[in-house]
């Protein structure tokens, strides 16, 4: 298994484990790109090792370039001073570097190949972690939202379902207004039967004091006729 299989393997059953408890998104989402950024850390130590491999590799195939060359420098020099067996000892050495040479050649290509896809992978790796982390508070926000209205449905159903309430409710206001109708409309009362009381009193007053003065007038004319009429009032005296 590659290392960018094994991050995916591990991101994904982090993914299915912390979806399935999903109690906080966002801290969910946080510990997901946590979990993403220390696997990239890993990934980008791998793929530093394979290209240390490819620089070696590419060292060893310079050197043994470069040995293939002195060999054949040797050979030469072997052959003006007429030393043909120093000359061909020499052309068997350059032979022998030239086989490490092509392995090397053949080694390193391929892992350079290797390391280039390795490089495209972390890049593609690295922008999608990028971009998550972008999406990150949108995503919050988004979980933000849903929770709230889901805490508003279950408020607002909770309300519908709890009529008996508001009708309790509802009649204790009407009963109150009754009851206020009911005062004011004793208040009133009374405050009728006072102006009435109140007017019998006068009446009374003004009918007995009338009364008064009638009888007080025929008092005094019948005195006076009873004076008029007695021995020794004014006019004759009665014959003895």
């Amino acid at each position: 298994m590659g290392i960018f299989d094994r991050f995916r393997t591990v991101v994904s059953s982090n993914i299915n484990d912390m979806i399935s408890k999903a109690e906080n998104p966002e801290k969910m989402l946080n510990q997901l790109l946590i979990d993403m950024n220390e696997q990239m850390i890993e990934s980008k130590k791998a793929v530093a090792m394979a290209i240390a491999d490819e620089k070696k590799l590419e060292r060893d195939l310079l050197t043994n370039k470069s040995q293939a060359e002195d060999w054949e420098k040797k050979a030469m020099l072997a052959v003006r001073a007429n030393r043909d067996d120093l000359a061909k000892e020499a052309l068997l050495r350059k032979q022998e570097y030239e086989g490490y040479t092509t392995q090397l050649q053949t080694q390193w290509e391929a892992q350079k190949d290797s390391v280039e896809k390795l490089k495209d992978s972390l890049r593609q790796l690295q922008n999608k972690i990028d971009e998550a982390s972008r999406k990150k508070n949108i995503l919050v926000a988004r979980a933000k939202r849903a929770e709230a209205q889901e805490k508003i449905n279950k408020t607002m159903s909770s309300l519908s379902g709890n009529t008996s309430s508001f009708d309790t409710f509802e009649r204790m206001s009407k009963k109150v207004d009754e009851l206020e109708a009911r005062a004011e409309a004793n208040k009133e009362l009374e405050d009728l039967s006072a102006d009435s009381s109140l007017e019998k009193q006068f009446a009374q007053l003004e009918s007995s004091g009338a009364g008064a003065d009638t009888m007080l007038e025929d008092l005094k004319r019948k005195m006076l006729t009873q004076d008029a009429g007695a021995p020794g009032a004014g006019g004759e005296q009665p014959k003895p």
